[in-house]
């Protein structure tokens, strides 16, 4: 969800209006795609680098978070949608910490949508930690060094238990994943647009699925495997 920022510099507004403003859009979109029948549906929040930026800008990102959390957990839980944060929750401070377990133990019973909240996120960070485990059940003779395959690897990661993303969606014009689940993204299908988040409509996000609808998914496979449906391994 980029550029918060340039939409308000270009209004001479403060970035944390940007922030709002993105806050905004994020419900609508949310509520489109629980409409749309979208099952999982993860948002890049905030992400292991942006801790880099100004001390005051990332203060107003975490009040925000915090006060979006207690604003929108009961009206997601009552349409049905499960909150699910990923990333290393650990560096927030308490109040955001509690904020968030109460947000998750809240919506736990959703079944329209799982929302994904990625947070203090990166694909690197992703890897590394469930490499890490892997590591601990061997030494602790767990599991077998021939045992550490994708499926393995998959299963220790912060998305385990999901499908890997069909569509990946970048507003705000640049053409790169920034650490965004590095692993998962492996056969997805990327759409960027120039559109920035404050301004993002459903109907941009319709414009998404369409291309994506036009889109031919082979895996590896031949043209002529999917048309006369020889799809064996």
């Amino acid at each position: 969800m980029d550029g918060n920022g340039r939409w308000a510099r270009a209004r001479n507004l403060p970035r944390p209006e940007g922030h709002r403003q993105g806050a905004l859009v994020t419900r609508r979109i949310v509520e489109h795609c629980a409409r749309r029948g979208v099952r999982v549906l993860t948002l890049f929040a905030f992400s292991s680098e942006n801790w880099r930026r100004p001390p005051a800008e990332v203060r107003s990102l975490m009040e925000l978070f915090l006060v979006t959390l207690r604003r929108e957990s009961k009206r997601l839980a009552s349409n049905g949608v499960r909150i699910r944060f990923i990333g290393d929750r650990s560096a927030f401070h308490e109040r955001l910490q509690r904020e968030i377990v109460s947000a998750e133990r809240l919506t736990a019973e959703g079944e329209r949508m799982q929302l994904n909240i990625a947070a203090n996120y990166g694909g690197r960070w992703d890897i590394a930690q469930a490499a890490r485990r892997l590591c601990a059940a061997v030494q602790e003779g767990r599991l077998e060094p021939h045992q550490v395959d994708e499926e393995a690897v998959a299963a220790q990661l912060t998305t385990a238990g999901t499908a890997d993303p069909d569509l990946f969606i970048r507003t705000g014009g640049e053409h790169r994943i920034s650490n965004f689940l590095l692993w998962q993204l492996a056969y997805t299908e990327l759409y960027f647009t120039d559109t920035l988040w404050p301004d993002f409509q459903t109907s941009d996000l319709e414009a998404a699925f369409a291309d994506y609808a036009s889109r031919q998914r082979r895996f590896g496979r031949t043209e002529e495997q999917l048309r006369t449906g020889d799809l064996r391994a």
